[in-house]
């Protein structure tokens, strides 16, 4: 996959994104990342990607015409075609089914805003805007990290076990259950008896019936669209109880 990053702050990606899984995915060629910086589209000699916004207020605005050259010219450099996302805090909030649907693609664009955002004319050349959450940042750079983040380790051949990503929170709308390792007991703290057992439909029922549970009890609102037959509902509705009682 290869992902465009348009952003005037380019040496902001070599570190997080040297290292790690997703250092490991690059160095094998499974993620090709490049960044383009606005400024290279400037025409003054301060190399000015930003301007007073009409109508006043504070801050500034990000200019439309290095910011869509810089988009032009990702396009261009190919191979093929590659749909365009700006990171803003307007955008469509990002989740894990957007995540699936982005890795499937070959190419994606990023634009990262800055300073009191975009001017309005540049959302005109995206095909999609994308929010990490409702809070502002002092730029996009950080959630298009997250996003060239979530969307890496779902890739083909980047995680080292293939199941790592099917089954984990948000997968089939629940947060994930409990996860354990060595030792069995850590400060008078024991790993349930069940993981320990091998018997591994018990297992499996255990993790389904502790994932509802959390969810139930830290994300109600993921409740609304998952999966769930009549006795897990009920299950839901007791670890909710359990938290309000708390």
């Amino acid at each position: 996959m290869v992902v465009d990053v348009i952003t005037i702050f380019p040496e902001m990606f070599e570190g997080p994104m040297s290292v790690s899984i997703i250092g490991s995915a690059r160095e094998r060629g499974l993620l090709e990342l490049r960044t383009h910086d606005p400024r290279d589209h400037t025409c003054d000699r301060h190399r000015t990607t930003d301007d007073y916004p009409y109508g006043g207020g504070p801050g500034m605005v990000m200019k439309p015409e290095p910011l869509v050259a810089a988009i032009n010219a990702a396009r261009t450099a190919g191979p093929g075609s590659a749909p365009v996302a700006i990171l803003t805090p307007s955008g469509r909030p990002f989740d894990q089914q957007q995540a699936h649907e982005l890795s499937g693609l070959d190419r994606l664009i990023l634009v990262c805003g800055r300073y009191e955002g975009i001017d309005e004319r540049v959302f005109a050349y995206a095909d999609m805007t994308i929010s990490i959450g409702d809070y502002v940042l002092t730029g996009g750079e950080l959630p298009a990290m997250v996003v060239i983040d979530a969307v890496t380790r779902l890739l083909p051949g980047v995680l080292g076990d293939e199941a790592s990503s099917a089954d984990e929170s948000f997968t089939d709308g629940l947060l994930e259950y409990p996860q354990y390792t060595r030792p069995a007991e850590y400060e008078g703290m024991s790993v349930p008896d069940v993981l320990l057992s091998g018997h591994h439909a018990a297992i499996a029922a255990y993790r389904r019936a502790e994932a509802i549970r959390k969810t139930a009890q830290v994300r109600p609102d993921l409740l609304v669209a998952a999966n769930l037959t009549d006795h897990e509902r009920r299950l839901a509705d007791e670890a909710r109880k359990e938290t309000d009682r708390d």
